[in-house]
C-alpha cells in the first residue's frame, strides 16, 4: 500500500468512526432509524452530524444535512468526501434532498461510503452516481 493509499485507508477509518459515534447519538423515537453521517472538508477537518426527529413532521433535519451545517458554521466550504451511517444489513443512501445539498459543496467525483452501525462499508458510489446530471451553483 502506497502513502495516498494509507493516507485515506486512514481517512476513511475516522470518518467511518465519526459517523458509527453520531449514529449513536441520534435523536429518532419516532421512526427508530437512527443514522450518523461524517464528512471530510478541503481542509482535512472532519464534522459529524445525526438525524433529529421532530413530532412536527417533517421537521426533523438528516445526518448529511446536520455534518453539512457543522461544516459549514466553521467555515469549511468544500466536502473530499461523506459516510452515512444506519442501522440495518442494506445500505443506508443519502435522501434526495441530501444529495442536493452535497450536491452544493462537493464535486461530482466525490466519494460518499454507506456503513453498517458496526462501521463496515456496505456501498461506496460518487456523487455522479447517485445524483447524476446535477444542478449546482455553476448552473446558476
Amino acid at each position: 500500500m502506497e502513502d495516498g493509499e494509507r493516507q485515506d485507508a486512514y481517512r476513511d477509518a475516522c470518518l467511518i468512526q465519526a459517523a458509527v459515534a453520531a449514529r449513536g447519538n441520534a435523536y429518532a423515537p419516532y421512526s427508530g432509524f437512527a443514522v450518523g453521517a461524517a464528512v471530510e472538508d478541503e481542509s482535512g477537518r472532519i464534522f459529524a452530524g445525526c438525524n433529529v426527529e421532530n413530532a412536527a413532521y417533517p421537521e426533523g433535519t438528516c445526518a448529511e444535512a446536520g455534518a453539512i451545517a457543522a461544516m459549514v458554521a466553521a467555515g469549511g466550504r468544500g466536502l473530499r468526501r461523506v459516510i452515512v451511517c444506519g442501522g440495518g444489513p442494506q445500505p443506508c443512501f443519502p435522501c434526495g434532498g441530501c444529495r442536493q445539498k452535497i450536491r452544493e459543496f462537493a464535486a461530482a467525483s466525490v466519494a460518499i461510503g454507506m456503513v453498517d452501525a458496526d462501521g463496515n462499508m456496505l456501498a461506496r458510489r460518487s456523487l455522479a452516481d447517485l445524483l447524476p446530471d446535477a444542478f449546482g451553483p455553476e448552473n446558476l
